[in-house]
């Protein structure tokens, strides 16, 4: 227990004062930083971020120079010492976190995803998202490091492990061994970007867009509002399809099977019509052409163009049931046919 001591009351007075001073300071250059960084998306970002953990860390700041100014021979002003400092060196390390994190916000604010050609704004969305938590993750081992040596107890079994590497270091490497290759990972995405935020993916079969990349995993949002989870070293080793890689404009197939019968100009000119009619056609390409021909039917393949994946779905499916519509009224006896030839009865000898 500290004992309320005149000397102790000197400098509790003064701390009160510092603090004070320090948190009157701290609101003055929010104010100052809020003006200055109007109309700055990434200072604006940053200064919001901060302000909480810069109203915990300037008193912290000014009670560390106070202690250190005070009496050696302080009651217990060691133990006082330390823990502001530990206190201290938490709140830096919270700086830290929220600088990196208003960096991103910001970057990402700079470039916004809600217009037709986004692609420039998803690829940097994605290294702002990727790099910034790589960035924290290292934010945040550095300031526990350091919060580690203040304790001489810690030093001491940082020293014993060292020494005794071997087995030990060897389990520790191979439990470790997934957190590290998901942030290389990350950063190997990050830089090389084989997939981005927003982008249409096909992975195992299924269909979604890339909602959220962390440090460690990619959360696929499926088309049926399912999310599919998949690590980040995944990306790294298997391969997968990304349908807006360089661009999000497709080429959707529409496939119909008829009777040899069937004339195909017509069904062309209704396909083109159907394209025309459509505002998720992009005019790029709308073609009909025979691709097989079966034992039994004609396969026609309609070739059809949009900006993007969504498009390009609802364009197909209004094509296909145009063109069955088509044949049901204009050509119905050409619709696939199963024919059985009867055999001639054998005549008796």
């Amino acid at each position: 227990m500290i004992s309320l001591s005149t000397p102790w009351l000197q400098t509790l007075a003064v701390a009160a004062v510092a603090a004070g001073l320090a948190l009157i300071g701290q609101a003055i250059g929010r104010v100052v930083l809020t003006r200055v960084a109007r109309g700055r998306h990434v200072l604006a970002a940053v200064v919001r971020r901060c302000e909480a953990p810069a109203r915990l860390l300037l008193p912290l700041a000014a009670l560390q120079v106070v202690w250190h100014g005070a009496p050696e021979d302080l009651p217990a002003i060691g133990s006082v010492q330390h823990g502001n400092g530990v206190l201290l060196l938490a709140g830096l390390t919270w700086l830290g976190l929220c600088a990196v994190r208003g960096v991103a916000e910001g970057v990402v604010a700079m470039h916004p995803v809600d217009i037709a050609d986004n692609l420039r704004a998803r690829r940097i969305g994605t290294q702002a998202a990727v790099l910034s938590r790589t960035v924290m993750v290292v934010v945040l081992l550095a300031g526990i490091s350091m919060i580690l040596m203040t304790f001489p107890g810690a030093r001491q079994i940082g020293a014993s492990l060292l020494a005794s590497a071997g087995v030990a270091g060897l389990v520790v490497g191979l439990a470790a061994r997934p957190l590290f290759s998901n942030l290389i990972a990350g950063l190997q995405i990050a830089l090389a970007q084989p997939l981005r935020l927003d982008d249409v993916l096909i992975v195992q079969g299924e269909w979604g867009r890339v909602e959220q990349i962390t440090g460690t995993y990619v959360v696929l949002r499926i088309w049926d509002e399912r999310r599919l989870i998949i690590p980040l070293q995944w990306f790294i080793e298997n391969p997968f399809q990304n349908w807006t890689r360089a661009t999000s404009e497709i080429i959707g197939t529409v496939l119909l099977h008829v009777d040899y019968a069937m004339p195909i100009e017509p069904l062309r000119a209704e396909a083109r019509r159907l394209c025309e009619a459509s505002k998720d056609w992009d005019g790029r390409l709308c073609l009909l052409q025979v691709t097989e021909a079966g034992e039994h039917t004609l396969e026609l393949r309609t070739l059809v163009t949009s900006s993007d994946s969504s498009r390009s779905w609802d364009l197909r499916c209004f094509v296909r049931e145009g063109l069955v519509a088509y044949l049901q009224r204009e050509y119905p006896q050409h619709l696939p046919l199963l024919r059985l030839k009867e055999r001639a009865p054998e005549s008796v000898a």
